[in-house]
């Protein structure tokens, strides 16, 4: 045995929320990992745990790209919606660091999905009836119907670009798309929009390690709920309870596509390859909640 290794899966070694200095929660959610669902549990445990939640406005564009100033001003906004109570907000925004600003940091969290199914759920979702009339309800005009048309499989074969995914790619356009999962952790900087690349994914690992208490997943629930539960009990106490109580959130799931259909191995096996770097960022994170888990279930100190 390690012990070296056992004994720094101590929930002690793996908690960065010792440092926090405020109690203020920021879910700076990625979009479509079943986020929805959290903001659920969140809104419902704020009476219950002691502390107001918000969340920005739905029709709010997502913070990406923000100059230095804008993230100053953003930072200030929280914080004054805070006003010194404890307090958790959701937004979809990159990440950023408030001790930059000489601010109080928040405690991060958020949740990460397999790169290839968020592309896929993201593609079906834009094509739905809801988010036409959503589209049309802010720019006055729908797609046109070849576009609602497209299958997945036909934007892939026939090399649409809708559908290309290069390594290096800059926003030029698909920063829509929800391709780079790993943006939302490695920030506004110009390293971080390079799709797929090195320096994006090692940047985000750094602020994962150093800031975000909890990246969790929906495919791993009973973990990710007993990791948010044991590592930010301020906020997070009687999630699991919660979620699995009768007719609860376990049971009825929320924002489920009923016009996404089966897509084959065969196309999901052509995209991986271009999503490399993704998929590394993904499956640390996905180890990293369970080092968190494994330490709270081996009974070893706080």
């Amino acid at each position: 045995i390690d012990f070296l290794q056992l004994w720094r899966l101590n929930p002690k070694f793996l908690n960065n929320t010792k440092f926090i200095t405020r109690e203020m929660l920021f879910f700076n959610r990625v979009p479509k990992t079943g986020s929805e669902t959290l903001n659920e549990l969140m809104r419902k445990l704020g009476p219950i745990n002691g502390f107001r939640f918000d969340r920005a406005p739905f029709k709010s564009p997502i913070g990406m790209r923000w100059p230095l100033e804008r993230q100053r001003q953003e930072a200030e906004k929280f914080i004054e919606m805070a006003d010194g109570d404890p307090f958790a907000y959701v937004e979809h925004v990159n990440y950023f660091d408030f001790r930059q600003f000489h601010l109080p940091q928040p405690i991060y969290i958020n949740m990460v999905r397999d790169p290839v199914e968020k592309v896929l759920s993201w593609y079906y979702y834009k094509r739905t009836p809801w988010h036409a009339l959503l589209m049309f309800d802010g720019y006055k005009k729908f797609q046109s119907r070849a576009f609602y048309r497209k299958s997945f499989e036909s934007c892939i074969m026939t090399g649409d670009p809708e559908c290309n995914y290069e390594y290096g790619h800059g926003f030029d356009g698909d920063a829509g798309d929800h391709r780079r999962q790993s943006l939302f952790f490695c920030g506004h900087a110009p390293i971080c929009e390079p799709f797929n690349t090195p320096g994006a994914i090692q940047r985000a690992k750094q602020n994962v390690e150093r800031d975000f208490a909890v990246v969790g997943s929906w495919e791993d629930v009973n973990v990710t709920l007993a990791v948010l539960e044991h590592y930010i009990p301020r906020f997070f106490r009687g999630v699991t309870d919660l979620y699995y109580e009768p007719k609860g959130l376990a049971y009825l799931p929320r924002n489920t596509n009923h016009w996404k259909p089966h897509i084959s191995e065969k196309i999901k096996n052509m995209m991986r390859p271009n999503f490399t770097q993704e998929y590394d960022f993904y499956y640390f994170c996905k180890q990293r909640l369970y080092r968190q888990y494994f330490a709270i279930n081996h009974h070893l100190e706080l």
